[in-house]
């Protein structure tokens, strides 16, 4: 008699279910070291609480295990007589690790990116790459910086194998046809089912497949969702994903009312003054003295001691907010006033639609516009957008052409390239408008070799090249305080996101957006400290202001020198949630549902108050939900002008 396991394939399923076990183990491997790694990032705890976490992810972790495996999976049991070849199993073996192996990867990528994002890295990561011309020396420099990671991919890779080829598919022929195509069928229906349920995360006909916002389920702080979450569903979830969608059910007048959405002001400017938008690469707020001075940090050290001379005598906003997690983010947020959520506004096809910004508006008043960023030509897509936008100029390393002082990685060292931005300048016609994104303030947190050993190393690699920038700032103005133009000349200093932390205070969650903004006038027309709400789309109405600018246009910030009408507010987006900040409340959700509500000073989301204060946690669902709807209809129809409107505002 014929053994049951040679008729009906056992061997072959078992050896499959086993290798597709070997996955699950290596996630949670994955899931382990993310952990350790950003470990000071995440409110866990005991290791219960990351069991559980870990249990949650499982739903997650299977999704992304059998879409990578589909291929694996689909060739294992389809009968074809030759499976349990040598030559098949190999082909098998191949496929298996190559898939495998470079969706973990993904995850190694998250223990170090993490840091910097506070999100796992999405199909949109590549957005800051994918205009860059330098990836094989990024890539280099960031295999030499984090080594160890390396290191242990390496080794769970060679684990990995050892442990597939420690069980083999017998070589067997299965002489009785039906019996081995009958079952094969069935195995193959039964196989198609569980991989659907397990893909969807769920069998219910009405449970739509599981998503980035659905890891919030289970968690009680919001940074927990990325415990739960691993890279590869993160980045298979994101492909073709769109961002936008119509919304509904927000009267217009709450919107209206709420965020004046078309605004027009009516300063009076004599003379109409230059404007330096100073943009740092990197610069979060908790790097800078003079914007921590309330914060109450045990043995604070900052590292700008001239940023910080320079706020005493300008008008700083100590509570001010990033609208997104990278550079490109900052890009469309300051400029033009539209944030980023889970993907760059800048990346999505509505990018190239018509657009006003305070680049257009100063257009029309006869400024001269240009864009200075020391980077190869193009990098992070700021040459793109900067067309979009409409400057009249734009100056990188190509114009810069000297390459001696390339640092080899992102572009010119921010003293020479701010000193040759300075030059620039002097020779414009006025009024210009000029936008300046430093480079040096990034990993590999390098500075020019002259200067080594010049700054304080502090606690974190970047606290050095803060102290660079400071310093390169420091030389700009001592060059620029001279020219001619310089006292009708007004200097916007702000950062496009955070980076590394070291305080506590810092890595609570809405902290992670927090950056500085700095308004100088060297006639100290703006002067003091605002601790009210900031973000950095105040900025583009705030210079519309400042210039004068009388026509209506579209913003959803406020200025920040003369609006009295709109309440300061405050939002961000994780990755996965929204952050909503406004009065003495903070509201946490995701794409349809209230996450959490929290007391202001609760910036590591601890206390969650919704249940306490009903009334309160629908009056902010609205306003947040009114935003989202005006942003998303208003992009999705193309409607990011004033649509000439006459406003009622002043």
């Amino acid at each position: 008699m014929l053994n049951p396991k040679n008729i009906y394939r056992l061997n072959e399923y078992a050896v499959t279910l086993y290798r597709i076990f070997l996955a699950y183990i290596f996630y949670f491997v994955a899931r382990v070291l993310f952990f350790v790694y950003n470990k000071s990032l995440f409110s866990v705890d005991s290791v219960g609480d990351f069991l559980a976490l870990s249990f949650w992810g499982l739903s997650f972790d299977t999704t992304a295990i059998l879409y990578v495996n589909l291929l694996f999976i689909a060739l294992s049991i389809l009968p074809l007589w030759v499976n349990t070849t040598k030559v098949y199993q190999k082909i098998l073996m191949w496929i298996y690790l190559v898939t495998n192996l470079i969706a973990f990867a993904t995850n190694f990528v998250d223990f170090i990116y993490y840091n910097y994002t506070f999100t796992r890295s999405t199909f949109a990561s590549f957005e800051s790459l994918e205009n860059e011309e330098n990836k094989e020396a990024l890539l280099i420099s960031f295999m030499l910086d984090y080594w160890h990671v390396f290191l242990i991919f390496i080794i769970c890779a060679f684990i990995w194998v050892k442990l597939y080829k420690l069980v083999a598919v017998k070589n067997i022929s299965y002489p009785k046809k039906i019996p081995y195509f009958t079952s094969s069928v069935v195995a193959l229906l039964l196989t198609g089912l569980l991989t659907i349920g397990g893909i969807r995360g769920d069998f219910s006909h009405s449970t739509r497949p599981i998503n980035m916002v659905d890891a919030s389920r289970h968690v009680k702080t919001p940074e927990q969702a990325n415990i739960v979450l691993n890279t590869p569903f993160a980045f298979i979830r994101t492909i073709k994903s769109s961002d936008f969608k119509r919304r509904s059910g927000v009267p217009q007048e709450v919107i209206d009312s709420t965020f004046h959405p078309i605004k027009q002001y009516n300063d009076t400017v004599e003379n109409k003054p230059n404007v330096v938008l100073i943009i740092i690469e990197s610069f979060g707020r908790e790097y800078l003295g003079s914007f921590n001075k309330e914060m109450n940090i045990k043995d604070y050290v900052g590292y700008t001691p001239f940023i910080d001379s320079l706020a005493q005598h300008s008008l700083i906003f100590p509570n001010a907010f990033s609208n997104g997690r990278k550079s490109i983010h900052a890009m469309s947020s300051i400029l033009a006033g539209i944030p980023s959520f889970k993907i760059a506004y800048t990346s999505t096809p509505y990018a190239n639609k018509k657009i006003e910004s305070i680049i257009s508006a100063v257009n029309s008043m006869g400024y001269d516009t240009s864009f200075f960023h020391g980077a190869p030509n193009g990098s992070m897509g700021f040459l793109g957008f900067g067309n979009v936008l409409g400057y009249d100029h734009y100056y990188g390393k190509t114009e810069y052409n000297n390459d001696d002082d390339f640092d080899g990685i992102w572009g010119i060292w921010d003293e020479p390239f701010l000193q040759y931005t300075a030059q620039v300048l002097s020779e414009k016609q006025q009024p210009f408008f000029s936008t300046i994104f430093t480079v040096s303030s990034h990993a590999p947190y390098q500075v020019p070799e002259k200067y080594e050993g010049k700054f304080p190393k502090g606690d974190l690699d970047i606290h050095q090249c803060v102290g660079y920038t400071d310093y390169a700032l420091k030389q700009f103005f001592k060059t620029v305080e001279n020219e001619s133009w310089y006292k009708n000349t007004v200097f916007v200093i702000t950062a496009d996101h955070g980076n590394q932390i070291y305080y506590e205070a810092y890595q609570k969650t809405a902290n992670r957006y927090a950056v500085p903004i700095l308004i100088f006038d060297p006639n100290e027309k703006y002067k003091g400290v605002d601790h009210s709400l900031a973000q950095q789309i105040d900025i583009y109405p705030t210079l519309a202001s400042i210039t004068g600018y009388k026509k209506p246009f579209r913003s959803w910030g406020r200025s920040l020198v003369s609006d009295s009408i709109q309440k300061p507010y405050a939002l961000a987006n994780t990755g996965t949630n929204f952050l909503f900040m406004r009065d003495s409340l903070i509201m946490v959700r995701d794409d349809e549902n209230t996450l959490g509500l929290y007391q202001i000073s609760d910036k590591g989301l601890e206390h969650n108050i919704a249940g306490k204060n009903p009334l309160e946690t629908k009056k902010m669902e609205v306003m947040e939900e009114g935003f989202i709807q005006d942003y998303m209809n208003r992009i999705l129809d193309g409607r990011l002008d004033a649509e000439n409107k006459t406003s009622k505002e002043p």
